[in-house]
């Protein structure tokens, strides 16, 4: 593929879709493109599920989403889970698959109008997954968005295992959660107008009761 040099003109003048975030998303990732990959990491107990369900549905208000739970499955926690996020309220905008393997992903993604959003929990549950397995959905599916989840490495802020810790560098929106609370970092961050840089509050008493005795 030709390699293209943009001028300082149509660099600047280049239009990007980007979708009107409000309240606490806006404070906390920006005006984001749904494109590329987003990535999500923390410890078990602390919310990550919680925050990715809620995103799943505020994301499903701007396209259609897919949840792929391959940790959890179609279980009783994971039902449970569903309904504490009030996930009926978005409809068939938001559908559960059920440990689905990469080549059936594939396979349903390149299917015509396939949805736009694609949420991979987690990406340690996907067997011998590499970067080049995401460098190939990011390029083949280069209009669609894909949020990994990962684990965190014990005893460190980091994500657990060489392609998580590739994931978080090289995504767009990066989110670590601790005591439910979200602190993301993002590419689309615009502190400076209110847009991005701040904490997203998962569950407002469990993080209040967390922080407290972290802090004493």
């Amino acid at each position: 593929m030709a390699v293209r040099a943009y001028s300082n003109r149509s660099v600047l003048a280049k239009k990007f879709k980007v979708v009107p975030f409000e309240g606490a998303w806006l404070s906390s990732i920006g005006r984001p493109e749904l494109r590329g990959v987003w990535h999500v990491y923390g410890d078990s107990g602390h919310g990550k599920t919680s925050f990715c369900l809620q995103l799943a549905k505020y994301l499903s208000r701007f396209g259609r989403v897919l949840y792929n739970s391959l940790e959890q499955g179609l279980s009783r926690p994971m039902q449970l889970a569903w309904q504490e996020a009030g996930m009926e309220e978005a409809g068939n905008r938001v559908r559960l698959l059920d440990r689905m393997p990469m080549a059936e992903l594939i396979e349903l993604l390149s299917k015509r109008q396939s949805p736009e959003i694609v949420i991979i929990d987690s990406s340690h549950y996907w067997r011998r997954l590499r970067m080049s397995d995401v460098d190939y959905l990011r390029g083949k599916f280069h209009k669609k968005l894909f949020v990994f989840i990962s684990h965190k490495e014990k005893g460190s802020n980091e994500p657990k295992g060489a392609v998580a810790k590739d994931l978080k560098f090289d995504s767009d929106v990066k989110v670590f959660v601790e005591g439910f609370r979200a602190m993301i970092t993002s590419r689309y961050a615009l502190p400076e107008l209110g847009e991005g840089g701040q904490d997203y509050i998962i569950w407002q008493e469990g993080a209040d009761k967390y922080w407290k005795t972290e802090t004493n």
